[in-house]
């Protein structure tokens, strides 16, 4: 994990200290960023083993994001992990269905977040 290097889209300042608190912790690199519109401009610049997109954020949102990642060639197979407060099975299961590798309600579990994570990556 000490090689991992991650961006963390997400609008809600204690959602952003909480995942990369977490991450950072466990070696893990981390850019944050508060729009889907800087979080694509990092990845123009930067590598990046995967983002953890919150699925509601300002202007474009978490979905919008997504689509945007998947349709760049440059991107398209890095992994993306959806976050939201709003769970719901349901959303989970579109989540996973519109091209999201894995699913994570908030508030994040500290102690399980990066095990399941390196399940997914």
């Amino acid at each position: 994990m000490s090689d991992w290097r991650m961006l963390v889209v997400e609008d809600d300042l204690y959602s952003q200290d909480v995942a990369s608190t977490i991450l950072q912790y466990h070696g893990v690199q981390v850019d944050v960023v508060t729009t889907a519109e800087e979080g694509l401009h990092l990845l123009q610049t930067n590598h990046y083993h995967a983002a953890i997109i919150d699925l509601s954020l300002p202007e474009m949102d978490g979905w919008g994001m997504l689509r945007h990642i998947k349709n760049n060639p440059a991107h398209a197979h890095m992994p993306c992990i959806a976050v939201t407060a709003y769970y719901s099975g349901q959303v989970a299961q579109q989540a996973i269905d519109s091209g999201f590798t894995a699913f994570f309600p908030k508030p994040l579990q500290p102690e399980s977040f990066v095990q399941d994570l390196a399940q997914f990556l």
